[in-house]
């Protein structure tokens, strides 16, 4: 069973609702700044676990593709009364724009996602199993001893760690060979942090999709779910690109 976080407005919305979805090898856990801000704003906002991941059942990930984590929020999108948007970061970006080009969105916000592709690498080979967060560069628990997180302070690191789970060693190589997107039915936000050396903004000038950007001053690639300070301009930013398209 899929679990999903609602954070509802205390009043009938006049917003559609939007659905986050989280990266690779964490949970919906790191929307918990965004979640707060959505709701108080009058959006409902719905955080998805994906298969195996967070409070979702466990299961055994080896076999796990985009297209299955594309499912998940395809299903969740299908039990809303009203057409969502769709909002991710990172591998959860990509999953984003796959639920979206399929016009299952009414609007697309991209959090440093992985870039889809116009062809597949039919070089890449596609392996099974699982993997943890130490591919990522995280290779201890300590909320003081962590290099990928430099703009968050210790109740986000917290959050961040708390987040943290295994992930598709298949949905990673598929990242690599390519999920092609040849197009959107919906406008599309794509949000970089100028802290990001992983998913610069640069990585996007190939995109071969038509976007929107928004560049958020000193955030990295954790700071744009979890850096408080970032958040503060970053979310306003970004709901008024929401009010607008939706």
């Amino acid at each position: 069973m899929l679990v999903v976080s609602a954070a509802l407005p205390d009043q009938v919305p006049n917003f559609p609702p939007v659905i986050l979805v989280h990266g690779a090898a964490n949970s919906s856990q790191v929307w918990t700044f965004w979640q707060r801000e959505f709701a108080a704003h009058g959006w409902p906002a719905y955080a998805i676990d994906l298969r195996g991941h967070g409070r979702s059942d466990p299961v055994d990930l080896s076999h796990t593709s985009m297209h299955d984590y594309a499912a998940d929020v395809r299903s969740l999108a299908l039990q809303l009364q009203r057409t969502p948007i769709v909002m991710g970061w990172s591998m959860g970006g990509l999953v984003a724009m796959m639920v979206a080009a399929e016009g299952a969105a009414r609007a697309c916000v991209a959090l440093a996602p992985s870039a889809p592709a116009q062809r597949i690498d039919r070089a890449v080979v596609l392996r099974t199993g699982e993997f943890g967060p130490e591919e990522y560069g995280i290779m201890s628990r300590d909320p003081e001893n962590q290099r990928a997180m430099p703009d968050l302070d210790q109740e986000a690191r917290v959050i961040a760690l708390g987040s943290l789970g295994r992930e598709s060693r298949l949905a990673r190589d598929e990242r690599q060979a390519g999920i092609v997107i040849e197009s959107l039915p919906c406008p599309l936000l794509i949000v970089t942090g100028t802290a990001d050396t992983q998913w610069p903004r640069q990585r996007y000038d190939d995109l071969g999709l038509q976007a929107d950007y928004l560049s958020v001053e000193g955030a990295s690639h954790w700071g744009l779910v979890l850096n408080r300070s970032a958040l503060a301009t970053m979310i306003p930013a970004v709901l008024r690109w929401m009010a607008q398209r939706r």
